[in-house]
């Protein structure tokens, strides 16, 4: 027969009022008797009934995790960033990949709520106006990681991604790129990646370069993308370097540019961004903007959980730093 609370205070010597002000955290139990009914509970090997324990605490310990695409390396790494606290605080993670598909991505929220999640870490892969009209309805605590909403009215933990891109393009032009092209999100959606298109137009801008629209190739961010991209830019004009808003594209675009008997970085450079694992093992090993990704999801679950329980936090938009990473992929 399972072991029931009265079990634990009987063993501990304590009321059952007691062991349940230690079961939710309580403070008004003092350090002599709480290591004592935690000594109770590892003992009689206890297990809280999650169930009804939620029903009265109207909390599930619960955390829905919100990724646009499961097969990409650079959220499996948030993921692992954002457990690894969720672990320490005793909260259950729930993770919901949308295949960057927004429908299914308005359902998960919206299960996530019914399900009694405490709160939502969210990767979105766009924010548009109809998602955080839904947001603000569903009324659940949330994090946004990688991106942020306009307004900054929600948490998030994210990196200067203008900035980024902007360093990045600009370190190409260092090398006397001059026909740079641009592989990645266009400016028009709401996500992070858009926001690169940005940093990379004014990185030319300001280096007085144009902005060829034949340079420019709109995209998702897989491997697929990135070699049909610089495929369809070759066709048109020609290239000195690629900056690419992922390291799945700049790894696409390497391939292409190899089926075409082009060398890199010996005819053409390619910049990547993320520092995914691949990105050190690819060859050749691409050079890169890189995002603290484990520490994004880790400070972000550390947001979160102190929104879900009401205690202050010291920022609610943290900008985390990047790192241009040099490899094998641009000249040295």
């Amino acid at each position: 027969m399972a072991t029931s609370i009265k079990d634990v205070a009987k063993e501990a010597g304590v009321s059952i009022a007691t062991v349940s002000r230690v079961l939710n955290d309580v403070d008004v139990v003092n350090e002599e008797t709480k290591k004592k009914v935690l000594a109770a509970i590892k003992k009689l090997g206890y297990r809280p009934n999650i169930v009804a324990r939620s029903l009265k605490t109207q909390k599930t310990r619960t955390i829905g995790i919100i990724i646009p695409d499961i097969s990409n390396q650079f959220y499996p790494e948030i993921v692992r960033g954002a457990e690894d606290v969720a672990n320490i605080y005793d909260y259950n993670i729930m993770l919901c990949n949308t295949d960057l598909d927004m429908e299914k991505e308005t359902e998960y929220l919206k299960v996530l709520k019914e399900k009694m999640s405490d709160g939502v870490l969210y990767m979105s892969n766009s924010l548009e106006e109809d998602m955080l009209n839904l947001i603000k309805q569903l009324q659940i605590p949330m994090v946004l990681v990688e991106t942020t909403n306009d307004k900054e009215d929600i948490p998030s933990v994210t990196i200067d991604n203008e900035k980024a891109a902007y360093d990045g393009v600009t370190y190409l032009i260092n090398k006397g790129n001059r026909k740079i092209a641009y592989i990645g999100a266009s400016e028009d959606m709401a996500n992070a990646s858009a926001v690169r298109y940005k940093g990379y137009k004014k990185a030319l801008e300001e280096n007085n370069l144009q902005v060829d629209k034949n340079r420019t190739y709109f995209s998702n961010l897989k491997a697929k993308d990135g070699y049909e991209g610089i495929n369809k830019i070759l066709d048109r004009v020609d290239v000195d370097a690629i900056f690419c808003s992922s390291d799945e594209i700049a790894m696409g675009a390497i391939n292409a540019l190899r089926d075409r008997g082009i060398k890199v970085p010996e005819d053409v450079d390619v910049m990547g961004f993320d520092n995914i694992y691949s990105a050190s093992i690819f060859y050749p090993k691409l050079t890169t903007v890189a995002q603290p990704i484990y520490d994004m999801g880790s400070v972000g679950m550390r947001m979160l959980i102190k929104l879900i329980n009401n205690q202050k936090m010291d920022n609610t938009n943290y900008v985390l730093p990047h790192q241009l990473i040099e490899r094998d992929s641009c000249k040295k």
